[in-house]
């Protein structure tokens, strides 16, 4: 008999951690090679974890609503000694002081940091390690990279940690009592964040306290909503948003899914809907406009060239998840409704992994599924527009001829696009959302599929 590890698997590469949701399996219980052990959730999406092995489980190491850091040995495993044993080498679990830095980023508001992504380790150029805690506690106090990298570090390979960004800090004040420059921070209020090394004043926004009276029923938030109203939060705080309408003739559209929609299940296997439609529109646009799909860092503008698609998506328990698809620009129609369907699919069922939700360059969301006919949506950071599309209703419209005016009815949709105005100005922004409008009302009617 021997032991084999089961340790909690990397999820992406921003992702540090995951949170326990169940354990499938307990000590005495008998488990097959890539059987579900236990549900594991992160910020981005719910996951399940297989066996690396089969055997017995030996032991677990933590309880439900515990939060692990990647790499960790969450459970053993006894096994025969002659059985075979397919188990991936764990990266390096974080180091003690790295994870306690880990932990307290939820509690330090994102601020823009004219920073290169962090990477795992120095990489062969030279660059430097920065945990997200420490490029957060240089944000707020309006420490640059160039200074940043000034400061020596005590950590492995000379990392700077948390610990000596703020005995920098602390130094500064005390050389330049009086002169230190106010940094602008969204939040209206300051509260004292007290850690086990020094107190650090931090910028949160603390909403006003609410006194409830009469008949109210209060429901706890879970754990996808509390993560969605921060990135909610965290978007409006970081973007200056700008909202731009534009109405849509998609007569030809509907006419033409309406004749095809049942040859084309039957050929392909799985229904057309409209959303494929509308991501084929928007990528011929980007492509025309590219500064659409970018992001912000500090003063620089990054172009994505890779067009990764968000669509925003319903989990079952109601909330909405923003699953990608990745390059959306090489595929076809066919491929991109299969992909749409998949990623739905996939998050109606709760089976998106987590590579499914990250990398995205530009956000749709279909708020006409719901019955909307326009909206204001939150750009998806670190993206610098979204666009969403309305119901989808007859109306009369005045239609211009060469013989002259007559009246019409026709299918017509509100589409609107919020964007970054740090960058994108209402010119651009007006520009593209009309591009869209163009490429949907001028489909073709007689398209093959």
């Amino acid at each position: 008999m021997s032991l084999v590890d089961l340790v909690m698997p990397k999820l992406g590469e921003s992702i540090m951690e995951a949170t326990i949701l169940r354990w499938h399996k307990h000590p005495g219980d008998a488990i097959k090679e890539e059987e579900t052990v236990l549900d594991i959730a992160t910020d981005k999406v719910d996951s399940e974890v297989p066996s690396t092995a089969a055997g017995v489980i030996e032991e677990l190491l933590y309880k439900e609503n515990d939060v692990v850091p990647i790499g960790a040995v969450i459970a053993k495993i006894r096994i025969n000694s002659n059985a075979s044993v397919s188990t991936p080498t764990p990266p390096p679990a974080p180091q003690a002081e790295e994870y306690e830095e880990a932990k307290l980023v939820e509690e330090v508001p994102y601020q823009p940091l004219n920073v290169p992504p962090p990477t795992n380790g120095t990489s062969s150029s030279g660059i430097r390690f920065y945990s997200p805690l420490v490029l957060n506690i240089a944000a707020s106090e309006g420490i640059g990279m160039a200074e940043l990298e000034m400061i020596p570090g005590t950590g492995q390979d000379g990392r700077v940690s948390k610990k000596d960004i703020l005995n920098y800090v602390e130094n500064k004040r005390q050389t330049t009592p009086g002169n230190r420059e106010t940094i602008y921070t969204p939040a209206s209020h300051v509260t004292p964040l007290t850690t086990h090394n020094s107190q650090l004043a931090t910028h949160e926004y603390a909403p006003p306290s609410l006194t409830t009276t009469g008949n109210v029923e209060i429901i706890e938030m879970d754990r996808m909503r509390k993560l969605i109203a921060k990135h909610m939060i965290d978007s409006t705080h970081t973007s200056a948003h700008v909202t731009s309408f534009a109405e849509c003739d998609v007569t030809n559209l509907v006419l033409w899914r309406d004749k095809v929609k049942k040859e084309f299940e039957k050929r392909e296997g799985t229904k057309i809907t409209f959303t494929p439609l509308f991501v084929e529109a928007i990528v011929k646009s980007i492509k025309k406009y590219p500064l659409l799909s970018s992001s912000v860092d500090g003063d620089r503008i990054i172009i994505k060239k890779d067009l990764n698609i968000g669509m925003a998506a319903a989990l079952a328990n109601g909330n909405l998840i923003v699953p990608v698809i990745k390059n959306a620009d090489q595929l076809n129609l066919v491929g991109l409704t299969k992909q749409v369907n998949h990623l739905a699919s996939a998050a109606r069922t709760n089976s998106l992994k987590p590579d499914d939700t990250v990398g995205g360059t530009f956000t749709l969301s279909n708020i006409g599924t719901f019955g909307s006919i326009m909206g204001t949506p939150i750009i998806n950071q670190p993206q610098v527009a979204i666009m969403a599309v309305g119901a989808i209703k007859k109306r009369p419209v005045v239609i211009e001829t060469s013989q002259g005016d007559s009246i019409a009815i026709r299918h017509i949709m509100f589409i609107s696009l919020s964007y970054d105005h740090r960058i994108i100005d209402g010119a651009l922004g007006s520009t593209f959302l009309n591009a869209v409008a163009k490429e949907l009302e001028a489909f073709d009617v007689n398209r093959s599929i």
